[in-house]
């Protein structure tokens, strides 16, 4: 939960998430972050492949008020835009990366922005868990999800059109850490997020980059 709250804070500052903003989550599957972003008063639309997570996730967010839930890929929203920002956690590394972020970027508005959180390749329990197919299987990845490699993603936000990009290394909270132990783990991450270097092997990247 103290993970989460994170994400969903990091992604809505670097969104932009305000009243009157058109807002696309991308996968928002049960709706754990579309709950913690609908607040922020952004008209949003949550779009998720599976009708059985979307139902899940529009009674979780049977209160909030400007939230719409779509069950279909989010590039069949793009009739509903543009938008001001694209956003989502965990989830452009299940889709092929280079060819969402163009399609993100052809949905936004002139200075829309793309904001997402997502798992860090240099982190080298992500490395081994995507690229160690028995690890991976046993762990429940799909077999072409992936990982953030943060040069990588750089080259294809640039390559879509996008400006004013930042990837930026965050997160040493493992989800096993012991509840004793989270805030000893939780400070030393937020000074180890600062160590140049060190940093780019945290378990977590967050995206932010905007459309001229």
């Amino acid at each position: 939960r103290i993970r989460a709250a994170r994400r969903a804070r990091l992604v809505a500052q670097a969104a932009g998430l305000a009243p009157g903003k058109r807002v696309l989550e991308v996968g928002c599957g049960t709706g754990t972050f579309t709950e913690q972003w609908a607040p922020s008063g952004a008209e949003l639309i949550a779009t998720d492949l599976s009708p059985e997570l979307i139902a899940i996730a529009r009674q979780r967010c049977a209160d909030a008020g400007y939230v719409t839930f779509a069950a279909l890929s989010y590039e069949h929203c793009a009739e509903r835009g543009p938008f001001d920002a694209v956003i989502g956690s965990s989830v452009l590394h299940h889709l092929e990366m280079d060819v969402a972020v163009k399609r993100i970027f052809a949905m936004l508005k002139p200075g829309g922005v793309l904001a997402f959180a997502e798992p860090n390749m240099l982190n080298p329990q992500i490395a081994i868990q995507k690229n160690v197919g028995w690890i991976k299987r046993r762990l429940g990845d799909s077999p072409d999800e992936s990982a953030v490699l943060a040069s990588r993603m750089r080259r294809w936000l640039s390559e879509a059109g996008f400006e004013k990009i930042s990837i930026t290394p965050f997160d040493w909270l493992h989800p096993r850490t012991p509840p004793p132990l989270i805030p000893l783990v939780a400070g030393c991450g937020s000074i180890i997020e600062r160590i140049p270097g060190l940093r780019w092997f945290s378990g977590s990247v967050l995206i932010r980059a905007s459309k001229p």
